[in-house]
């Protein structure tokens, strides 16, 4: 398709008129019916006040959006679906790719190609009646392409590695509006950039082709102890992944369960310390074994631990899916000082009388894969850690969110001289995003980016990803 490039000296009101001629999807100003909503994301902590909303019906839209922009001026941000916090986007054109959904998959080359929109669910249940599995994450309702810019670890990441490891190829709309690919052998070092270096920075990535790998049993879940047992739960873990397994990926996560009716009775409005994960190899007896020592330390008081298709991996997280607003902060560390798990448990379990300002922390073993795939990728030092924490809270009311996030600031503070200072991207928001996220990179890998964004984008048009300007 030809798009002609409109005159900037056209009136605002004009411009959008003929966008809105040329766009398949919708287009949105402030004044239109639905712009509340389709500004708002899935965190809806953030509420972005863009000049414009483009929902693309398909890669042209996206083109005409992006070029849009260029001709007024304005910056883009870019928003697919799931659960990321989404960009700030004020003044913005706010692009959306949530409709572009479309994913394929080739049973003989064992891949994937997912459009902007998709979620995790669209391709790990197809993916599963071949008996494949995509390194997704906690939870299907999480969008691929943003997550997979992002790093991406999930409960297969200490055997396959991260989600951006395991892409082949991008489908990219530049900041001038041009379509390109990028692989390892075309645009080599635009598709370097993209695997690891974070979503909205670049352009807009409108497809992407992923490898699958041959998991389809799991033997995963979780084991529930009582609060009380955190600091001993915590030592026996931290003794538990010493030399551990990679087809093991495990975390640790000590939460606050609300007192809602969809939380089973023996949950509800409690605070337990979970240890869960996923055993991926062959032999789900050994993966058996190792929980069984768990079993043997100390009888947990509620089990949720077996052979599982891998279909069901939402049930290891058990993430929410309706909208909701939260905050989360993130740190890397090289192992498990006893002042860290005093940290986190004063942090996180609430002190008698008050309501608790966290609702969990999870502690990752990373390691494996990840590390061993760090040199080459783009966030060589957001995945080079022991050991991945952070932090969710979610405010119950408006104002609730500011003693949340002072909370989580001051815990950072504490943490401070055992943390390594890298960060990893998928768990940063709000000014997060640009201010920490060069922590995910090391000093070469930075410089490599930084040439990268000023050959590709030299205004900056693209200024509401993770910033590594």
């Amino acid at each position: 398709m030809t798009v002609l490039p409109l005159s900037s000296a056209i009136s605002f009101d004009d411009a959008i008129h003929d966008l809105r001629a040329r766009v398949a999807g919708g287009v949105l100003t402030r004044d239109d019916p639905g712009y509340d909503a389709a500004r708002t994301g899935w965190n809806l902590a953030f509420r972005p006040r863009p000049v414009v909303v483009v929902l693309a019906d398909c890669t042209d839209d996206v083109v005409e959006a992006v070029r849009f922009a260029a001709d007024r001026n304005l910056g883009v941000a870019v928003r697919g679906t799931g659960h990321g916090p989404g960009p700030d986007a004020d003044d913005a054109v706010l692009l959306v790719t949530s409709r572009l959904t479309g994913v394929t998959i080739d049973p003989h080359t064992r891949t994937a190609c997912v459009q902007a929109g998709a979620k995790w669910a669209a391709v790990l249940g197809p993916a599963q009646e071949l008996g494949l599995a995509p390194l997704l994450g906690s939870t299907t309702d999480v969008g691929v392409v943003g997550y997979t810019l992002g790093g991406g670890m999930g409960w297969l990441a200490r055997k396959y590695g991260l989600a951006s490891d395991s892409v082949r190829r991008f489908e990219l709309v530049t900041p001038d509006g041009i379509q390109v690919t990028a692989t390892p052998t075309l645009n080599a070092e635009l598709f370097w950039a993209l695997t690891g270096g974070g979503a909205g920075t670049l352009g807009v990535v409108t497809e992407v082709e992923i490898d699958l790998y041959p998991v389809s049993t799991v033997y995963a879940g979780n084991l529930l102890y009582p609060a009380e047992l955190a600091h001993e739960v915590y030592r026996r873990w931290r003794e538990w992944i010493v030399g551990m397994d990679e087809s093991m990926t495990s975390a640790i996560t000590l939460i606050n369960l609300p007192p809602l009716p969809d939380v089973p009775e023996p949950m509800r409005g409690r605070t337990f310390v979970m240890v869960r994960g996923a055993w991926s190899g062959a032999d789900l007896e050994r993966g058996r074994e190792l929980i069984d020592q768990w079993r043997a330390w100390r009888e947990p008081e509620i089990d949720l631990f077996g052979p599982m298709p891998f279909s069901q991996v939402d049930s290891i997280s058990m993430d929410p899916v309706q909208p909701l607003p939260a905050l989360l902060t993130t740190e890397w560390l090289d192992s498990l000082h006893d002042n860290v798990i005093d940290i986190v448990v004063d942090a996180v379990v609430p002190q008698p009388g008050h309501e608790p300002l966290v609702l969990f922390a999870e502690l990752r073993h990373a390691g494996g894969a990840m590390r061993g795939n760090a040199a080459s990728a783009a966030n060589d030092r957001g995945r080079s850690g022991e050991l991945l924490l952070h932090f969710v809270a979610v405010p119950p009311f408006e104002h609730a969110i500011y003693a949340m996030d002072a909370h989580l600031r001051q815990t950072r503070e504490k943490l401070a001289p055992y943390v390594t200072g890298a960060v990893y991207n998928n768990f940063l928001d709000g000014d997060d995003r640009r201010t920490r996220a060069v922590n995910a990179y090391s000093e070469h890998h930075l410089a490599r980016l930084r040439r990268v964004k000023a050959a590709l984008d030299p205004g900056n048009r693209f200024a509401f990803g993770f910033g590594f300007e």
